[in-house]
């Protein structure tokens, strides 16, 4: 009886790893807070035990553009293991966008992960060739940018096109939490997401708007 009790235990803790839902958001320092942290706090509040959110930089220590201070719980070696990528934003985005170092250790495969990119992370995509004729979203500061590099810069808050979304404009990051948990579950979830964080008075608007900007690219 012992034996078939381990027995059970090994294979339980081997099927919770096998579905273990890894999303990982991409914070370099100087990181825009809220192009990395709203997306956090909508994912985590779905509330499932086998997600696994994590916020993935190649430092240890992250300093936020405001001086905000927090901790990576991952390294970029993670970023090729997640089921979900979205490269978050900042003030050295172009820096990295530079640094073959960097860039080189973001291993991408639209084919198997979803990839999100928030405001200037589509330069990082670009650059990383992710987005030969997709048009991205991002946001009025690094435009000029991501359109140098050859990419056509959309004048909406988010876009998707198979796997790879972008959402233009801090506050637009609702969208890619949005678009992740119906894309993993369904759009249900999504919809209470938004509504258990949008304003008083205003649930139904900002879902109404969430649904509207997300659920076409579905």
């Amino acid at each position: 009886m012992l034996n078939n009790f381990k027995l059970l235990l090994f294979l339980n803790l081997i099927l919770n790893s096998i579905l273990i839902m890894k999303i990982s958001i991409l914070t370099f320092q100087e990181f825009n807070e809220l192009d990395s942290l709203i997306v956090y706090g909508i994912l985590n509040h779905v509330k499932k035990s086998n997600w696994q959110i994590n916020i993935c930089s190649p430092d240890k220590n992250i300093t936020s553009m405001n001086n905000l201070k927090i901790n990576s719980h991952s390294d970029l070696s993670d970023i090729e293991k997640s089921d979900v990528v979205i490269v978050g934003s900042g003030m050295k985005t172009r820096e990295i966008a530079n640094d073959s170092n960097i860039l080189n250790q973001i291993k991408l495969n639209p084919q198997k992960q979803i990839i999100c990119s928030q405001c200037s992370g589509a330069l990082i995509l670009s650059k990383l060739s992710l987005l030969e004729n997709i048009p991205v979203c991002t946001d009025l500061i690094h435009k000029k940018f991501v359109e140098e590099s050859g990419v056509i810069v959309l004048d909406q808050p988010f876009y998707a096109s198979g796997n790879i979304a972008s959402a233009g404009g801090c506050l637009s990051s609702q969208y890619l939490a949005f678009f992740v948990i119906s894309k993993i579950l369904d759009i249900d979830n999504a919809i209470k997401a938004i509504y258990y964080f949008a304003p008083t008075g205003q649930k139904d608007i900002y879902v109404d708007m969430a649904i509207s900007n997300v659920k076409k690219y579905l």
